[in-house]
């Protein structure tokens, strides 16, 4: 007899991209992690993990958003929230923070790319492409049961 651990991921990386296939392809994952059959939020006995939040990394981008990039999920603590907003005040990044009032969380994480896109084409910033976050909150754990979409950027 064996001795069986439950165990945790710190991250689930893959490859993507924002056409129709690489959407659905990001759905499949989230769904995989929310519901507990990738062990990130949960462990693999699907014990919830109190204190860890789900985190978007994007990063090694082939050109911009166009193209293809990896997309990471990481299980992160509040340690990770204030070293992104010093690394924000320090200009290392641009914030973005969008709600939407209905509780859309799809809807609200388009609204805030949207802007992010619409900022970099009218050059009110200038993306790096180096390591962009995503941070979507559903409103069921809101205090104003808004979804809420954090994303930040990085800028040169």
């Amino acid at each position: 007899r064996g001795i069986i651990m439950a165990y945790t991921l710190s991250e689930i990386t893959f490859s993507t991209n924002n056409t129709a296939d690489g959407m659905k392809k990001i759905d499949e994952i989230w769904r995989d992690i929310t519901s507990g059959k990738l062990p990130l939020l949960f462990d693999s006995e699907h014990n919830f993990r109190h204190g860890i939040s789900p985190i978007s990394r994007y990063n090694n981008y082939a050109a911009d958003e166009t193209g293809d990039y990896d997309l990471s999920i990481l299980g992160v603590t509040a340690d990770f929230f204030a070293e992104i907003e010093q690394k924000t005040a320090d200009g290392h990044f641009k914030k973005y923070d969008v709600t939407d009032d209905s509780g859309n969380l799809k809807e609200c994480t388009q609204k805030a790319w949207e802007k992010v896109w619409a900022d970099t084409k009218s050059s009110k910033i200038k993306r790096s492409f180096a390591c962009d976050y995503e941070s979507s909150v559903p409103a069921e754990y809101t205090k104003d049961q808004k979804a809420h979409c954090y994303l930040y950027i990085s800028i040169s």
